[in-house]
């Protein structure tokens, strides 16, 4: 702090252009640290500046960094449910087409050319089902074979221990229910007891959890053989689509579940990771009004300890008269 010292009448030590020098210096160091703030924005630009501050920030940071990535990796797993979703919604409306190509071939009414006829347009839809179980891919894998799982990172706790969201469309998950029986490698046209099994003699067919059907059938249909479409056999036939329809259902709730689950998650990420900003900002970001201000002040100081500073100089030529 400084004192107010003239010196007397001494003219080897002139403390009073000392003390306007020091004043100008540290209006100087004022006026500059206040133009970085404002030129950066940022009332933190090194640790100097706040030290508490700045490890506080630091840390908040790399905190929004990691609430960064856990949305995108939310992101990711609502892109899974939404895929895996749309093709369960096709898949749905071809088995409906079957079930209703069935019942009209169970009418009485329809002759032999027609039930065939109802036959191989609904082979066709069967093999369209087997088309979008195939191609409904993501990173690479396949969603709808019976052996996807995958978590997805979408939190952290206070240690930065992982917070994950899992889907599982594996079919012995008990809380998903696989479009074939859980026993079934994923939808098959015609799934088997034994996963390289051909569906040949002595094997066990079944479709959706329902033995003694294959869709493979539906292309056997004949004039000498109607094969599932006879009134015998199309009772199964009914029952096993209806058990496909379900458990398609079943599946699509599964995953629209967790895409309520996502949908909040990444809603209240977003929400983190602005409150995160705003905590950052009150720490690291300068005032803009507050420094102008300041630095205002500061340049009038520098001005006054200019003019006091020459006039301090002065002082030892004005004793000098005493030798006139």
């Amino acid at each position: 702090m400084p004192t107010a010292v003239s010196g007397g009448s001494r003219i080897r030590t002139n403390i009073a252009a000392e003390n306007a020098y020091n004043a100008l210096l540290m209006s100087n160091n004022t006026i500059a640290n206040k133009q970085l703030r404002l030129s950066t924005g940022k009332r933190i630009n090194s640790a100097a500046d706040d030290v508490a501050g700045y490890i506080t920030s630091k840390a908040l940071l790399a905190r929004n960094g990691a609430l960064n990535s856990a949305l995108t990796a939310t992101g990711e797993a609502m892109n899974v449910t939404s895929i895996g979703q749309d093709a369960l919604d096709n898949i749905q409306t071809l088995l409906t087409q079957i079930k209703d190509s069935s019942s009209t071939a169970s009418s009485g009414a329809l002759g032999t050319d027609e039930k065939v006829a109802l036959a191989k347009g609904a082979y066709r839809l069967a093999q369209q089902i087997q088309f979008v179980v195939d191609s409904t891919v993501f990173g690479g894998r396949q969603l709808l074979q019976g052996g996807f799982s995958g978590d997805w990172v979408t939190g952290y706790y206070a240690n930065n221990t992982l917070l994950t969201i899992g889907i599982d469309l594996t079919t012995g998950n008990t809380s998903s229910f696989n479009i074939t029986n859980p026993g079934a490698n994923g939808f098959n046209l015609n799934a088997t007891s034994d996963a390289n099994a051909t569906g040949g003699a002595g094997s066990t067919l079944n479709f959706a959890g329902v033995i003694g059907l294959s869709l493979e059938s539906l292309n056997t249909v004949g004039t000498t053989d109607l094969g599932i479409f006879n009134s015998t056999n199309i009772k199964l036939t009914f029952t096993s689509l209806a058990q496909a329809m379900d458990n398609v259902s079943k599946v699509s709730s599964y995953l629209g579940g967790l895409q309520v689950r996502l949908n909040s998650q990444q809603d209240l990420l977003k929400s983190q990771i602005t409150n995160y900003k705003a905590a950052i900002s009150r720490i690291e970001d300068t005032d803009v009004a507050t420094e102008q201000l300041d630095l205002i002040r500061s340049q009038f100081l520098q001005q006054s300890s200019l003019i006091s500073l020459a006039q301090a100089n002065q002082a030892p030529s004005n004793f000098l008269q005493l030798f006139r």
